[in-house]
């Protein structure tokens, strides 16, 4: 039976969801953590975006545009001194706020400032805030919210379907059964946590043609919990739990050219103490890759020819339908330039969002 949704219509074309120009304002991981010495600059693009990425004596992580303000030589190719960084070509100096420091041929700094981006670290890896100031908090599993944590990185992958596409094969109720023979029957429940955060739960006996159901059957008789928490449609955590265990797993995605999805997976477990905990951790860490490495490679070849189109819904896709309604209602930026991308009457208007400052020059960048 089709399914009827007053806030979805499969024949009109989604603004965000499954688009290659658009994304979610939203934080976004760039590199792991151990990437990134004391000292150290490096290039890297996001959603499009030219950045630098420095981490100084404070060892705290920033990141700068590219480009220095002054004739747009790539930062790149600077050096770090302290907190700050040193642009190669003129040794302009910007702090980490990106504001000039130091001109070498002047007594005082000219009022000019390099865009800076909200930083943050988390999971072993750096992520970016793509708008001024953050609205929400780093993206987090509800099941470990107040407790903390030991996590892993795991497998990295590019997928050529849109991160979207990648993130519903976790509430595709159909292909459970057809592809994984994993569950019997489902009735996902949505809670939407805030505007950018939905989670999705499912509590069901699983087929017993399982391979996770014929390892812990002979212990575990009771149903298996399935939850689901997405943040701005590109980060997905699953958790997986049984009376004794849980297995919680972060699939971090971001757009990429073409409209390509590239993903890092991130273990994570509930942090134990003493020798005894550190073990227990480990080998849940390491049962985690499994349960992650099953969950996809089935799936892989999908992710690599699927062109997604819900041409048309049934019941069991209500949640794909929910997740697309919920992701259609946020602030859409621009793959790129990240300014806010506004659609009125078919018409889509690129408008860049700059704050408002009395002392400096904002972003005087050599275009």
């Amino acid at each position: 039976m089709n399914v009827n949704s007053a806030n979805f219509n499969h024949t009109r074309k989604p603004k965000i969801f499954n688009q290659p120009e658009r994304f979610i304002e939203g934080w976004y991981w760039v590199i792991p953590s151990k990437k990134l010495r004391v000292g150290e600059v490096k290039p890297v693009t996001i959603l499009g975006r030219e950045l630098v990425i420095y981490r100084g004596e404070d060892k705290q992580a920033v990141i700068l545009d590219a480009y220095c303000p002054h004739f747009g030589a790539h930062l790149g190719e600077g050096t770090v001194e302290g907190n700050e960084i040193r642009c190669f070509f003129h040794h302009w100096k910007f702090d980490s706020e990106g504001f000039c420091v130091e001109i070498p041929c002047l007594e005082e700094p000219v009022k000019v400032k390099a865009k800076s981006w909200p930083t943050a670290e988390k999971y072993g890896l750096i992520w970016v805030w793509t708008g001024e100031t953050p609205q929400q908090p780093l993206p987090f599993i509800p099941e470990l919210e107040m407790e903390e944590s030991d996590s892993a990185l795991s497998a990295r992958f590019i997928t050529n379907c849109h991160p979207n596409v990648f993130m519903i094969n976790a509430i595709d109720a159909q292909h459970f059964n057809t592809v994984h023979k994993l569950l019997s029957e489902f009735n996902f429940e949505k809670q939407e946590l805030n505007e950018n955060a939905i989670t999705f739960t499912n509590t069901t006996q699983e087929s017993p043609d399982s391979w996770l159901i014929k390892l812990i059957r002979p212990f575990y008789k009771k149903p298996v919990h399935y939850h689901l928490c997405y943040w701005y449609g590109m980060t997905g955590m699953i958790t997986i739990s049984l009376d004794f265990l849980q297995f919680h797993l972060i699939f971090a995605s971001r757009l990429i050219e073409a409209g390509r999805a590239e993903i890092m997976t991130i273990l994570m477990t509930k942090k134990r103490l003493g020798i005894f905990g550190r073990l227990h951790n480990r080998l849940v860490l390491w049962l985690s890759k499994f349960v992650a490495e099953d969950f996809i490679k089935d799936d892989n070849k999908i992710f690599q020819t699927i062109q997604f189109n819900l041409k048309s819904p049934i019941d069991l896709d209500q949640p794909i339908i929910q997740f697309i309604d919920h992701l259609e209602r946020q602030k859409a930026l621009k793959w790129g330039t990240w300014y806010i991308d506004r659609m009125n009457d078919g018409e889509v208007r690129e408008i860049e969002k700059r704050p408002k400052r009395e002392k400096w020059h904002d972003e005087l960048v050599n275009d």
